[in-house]
């Protein structure tokens, strides 16, 4: 005898055995149980959610000689017939390949006739939407005023391209994505009838895959048991046969990018290739997993995620490790590559791409990876291992420069002698400049956001009358810093916390300028005068 495909010997025959989609069930009993049943119903919705069969348990039960609590009784002559398919009262088209003007006229031509047997005739339009301009009004006439003993079902998955005039003629109903414990249950039950030796973890991943489809879960649980045929059914299996990857690779994976691991996270990479993954799904899974962290960090809600207790203590230690505003970054790339990737040759090379990109923010110019690289140095800032290379540390300021100040007037003599310039400036432009180089930690922190970081990597210097220029050396940093809002935000915190009115500018220097101006105060003057100096005018 041949073999019949899971999905096919395990529809459903009533009402009863349909799983996921109680609000329709119960709508359609009741309007067979007090004799409402319409003639024309739209049933829409995403491929394997039991649009078809409820059509068929539909279409058996409005015939059925002796229907029990609004079910077929499956055993009249009605039911036989239509289960195997010899009914003339039951009409099955596939939209899809019958969907011209002459395909439609001739339903229209056999309605006038009222069924030999039974009560009514039943027209199950599959894939609706694929009907022509001209057969869909070749349909309206006969689907707004058929005969009492026509009923027509029209099923979907695009009801978008469905005519607003069509959908106002039928009775809609919307079905909805499938549980992933509803469809565990419903492949526990047929793995036990079968005798099917399977793990749970098993059944639930391939329900998760199944994405809301239940026919699309069962025929994957149909294809890993043939693959270990006779053999109990492994969640390690399951990953074999499907091509998947356990949700540990992706947690080290994510920790390693985190932690800007290049190397270990381009070895994650290798171990998946010679694994014989396929990398494409794996992509889409580590975008997926991402998505429960990203929610898990927005919501705390551990019921919404459909995950292990296992898989959410490891999204508890990652949600200390990255924030949100990075898992979306990754989130970004990933998604980018998953696009890339579906006619792409290499797809090992832009993997490995992608990965670099997470590790190394600075290779990218977009805005969220600047704020990732501020957010880096702020972190680092607090745990006091911000150092500026030297070349980014001249005698002017920036990070640091309240503090090395009193140094390095100290040293005055020397670094005029090696070449460094000094401008006098007056008691109070001095002491101002002076205030802002010991404060510009505090002033930088207290902005806080994005301003702070970048702040910190500008260097300070007298401008004009009474202000102060920023220096900055990065352009990105230059970025943010130069906004007038951010200036603003400058002058009016010093008007506010230190009594003074100073004017902020910005600039972003060029690769050779040099910053190594030394100011000084008039009263040094004496002190300093084996030196070259050069006093500004107020």
């Amino acid at each position: 005898m041949a073999y019949t495909a899971l999905y096919r010997k395990w529809r459903p025959g009533t009402f009863e055995d349909v799983k996921g989609q109680d609000h329709i069930v119960t709508t359609l009993k009741n309007q067979i149980r007090t004799g409402r049943i319409g003639h024309a119903y739209l049933f829409c919705g995403t491929r394997g959610t039991g649009k078809t069969t409820i059509a068929k348990i539909f279409a058996r039960v409005v015939n059925c000689e002796q229907p029990r609590d609004g079910n077929p009784c499956g055993e009249c002559a009605a039911c036989r017939s239509i289960l195997a398919g010899n009914s003339v009262n039951v009409v099955e088209i596939d939209a899809a390949s019958n969907n011209g003007v002459d395909n439609i006229r001739e339903i229209r031509d056999e309605v006038q006739y009222s069924p030999a047997e039974g009560k009514y005739r039943v027209y199950i339009i599959d894939e609706v939407h694929m009907l022509s301009t001209g057969a869909f009004n070749a349909l309206l006439k006969t689907l707004e005023e058929p005969p009492s003993y026509v009923i027509f079902i029209l099923a979907t998955t695009e009801v978008h391209k469905i005519p607003v005039t069509v959908l106002s003629r039928c009775q809609r109903y919307d079905f909805r994505r499938i549980g992933g414990d509803t469809i565990t249950g419903r492949l526990a039950q047929m793995a036990a009838a079968e005798q099917i030796d399977v793990e749970e973890k098993a059944l639930r991943y391939i329900a998760k895959k199944g994405d809301g489809s239940m026919r699309d879960a069962i025929s994957l649980f149909d294809q890993c048991v043939a693959f270990h045929y006779g053999e109990p059914l492994t969640y390690e299996k399951v990953l074999e046969v499907l091509g998947a990857v356990d949700n540990e690779v992706f947690s080290a994976l994510l920790r390693s990018v985190a932690g800007g691991d290049t190397t270990g996270s381009l070895r994650l990479v290798e171990e998946i290739v010679i694994q014989g993954r396929e990398l494409t799904q794996f992509v889409l899974d580590f975008i997926w997993y991402m998505r429960n962290l990203l929610l898990f960090e927005a919501s705390g809600d551990e019921e919404a995620l459909d995950v292990t207790a296992e898989d959410i203590g490891r999204l508890r230690e990652e949600a200390e490790l990255v924030d949100s505003g990075t898992l979306m970054r990754y989130i970004r790339v990933f998604s980018e590559l998953s696009n890339q990737m579906r006619y792409a040759a290499g797809k090992r090379v832009l993997l490995e791409l992608a990965v670099i990109r997470l590790t190394k923010p600075q290779m990218e110019e977009n805005m969220d990876s600047v704020l990732q690289r501020l957010k880096e140095l702020e972190k680092r800032l607090d745990e006091g291992k911000f150092v500026l290379p030297e070349a980014a540390q001249p005698d002017g300021g920036g990070l640091g420069s309240g503090g090395d100040a009193g140094r390095r007037e100290d040293s005055g003599a020397a670094s005029g002698a090696s070449g460094e310039q000094v401008v006098a400036l007056s008691k109070a432009r001095y002491e101002d400049l002076m205030l802002v180089r010991e404060q510009w930690s505090r002033i930088a922190k207290d902005l806080g956001g994005a301003n702070g970081p970048a702040l910190l990597g500008a260097e300070t210097e007298p401008f004009g009358d009474n202000g102060i220029m920023l220096n900055f050396r990065d352009n990105n940093l230059y970025m943010i810093g130069s906004r007038e809002t951010v200036l603003a935000e400058l002058a009016d915190y010093v008007r506010t916390n230190f009594r003074k009115e100073i004017a902020f500018q910005a600039r972003l220097l060029t690769g050779g300028e040099r910053t190594d101006t030394r100011y000084v105060s008039e009263e040094e003057l004496k002190e300093k005068i084996h030196m070259d100096i050069v006093t500004e005018n107020d």
